[in-house]
């Protein structure tokens, strides 16, 4: 199965795509799946984009508040761009940058079990947005991972 965000590859200023394995007695809800990985960040993480708000406030991009504000279709952060079965697809589009991300309930046909797949892809409109994709990268890396981890460790919400 494909991520519906595949289509935007072509000339993205980064693409990555992280899995991990669900336990069989999981709910299978892409809802309930995308809440538990992306609705409460590590401690680390939210003290990470209160510095990225700091810094970025200078420049007018959209600080964490404001696009928590920005909406009743959101998980945190993220505005809610399209529900599927088996895909979520959260974003957000600004002056510097654009980003869809994609949490994928990929099902599995062999006994490993089924997978979530994590997909971002983003494309720069400018320097600021190149220049800010190349600071928040690896940093953006240790959030994915570490947002599937918690949300495994805590237990992923029951069937």
């Amino acid at each position: 199965m494909e991520s519906a965000v595949a289509g935007l590859y072509p000339g993205a200023d980064l693409a990555d795509a992280y899995a991990i394995r669900l336990s069989p007695d999981s709910s299978r809800s892409i809802v309930a799946l995308a809440r538990c990985v992306l609705g409460s960040p590590a401690p680390w993480v939210r003290l990470l984009m209160g510095l990225r708000d700091t810094i970025m406030t200078l420049f007018g991009v959209k600080t964490a508040r404001q696009l928590r504000e920005g909406g009743s279709d959101r998980i945190d952060v993220f505005r809610i761009y399209s529900v599927s079965e088996n895909e979520m697809i959260v974003g957000e589009d600004d002056r510097h940058l654009d980003f869809r991300a994609s949490i994928l309930l990929r099902p599995s046909e062999t006994e490993a079990g089924d997978e979530l797949v994590t997909t971002t892809v983003v494309h720069c409109h400018n320097l600021l947005g190149r220049f800010y994709i190349a600071l928040i990268a690896p940093f953006h890396r240790m959030v994915v991972r570490s947002n599937l981890h918690r949300a495994a460790l805590k237990g992923w919400p029951a069937k």
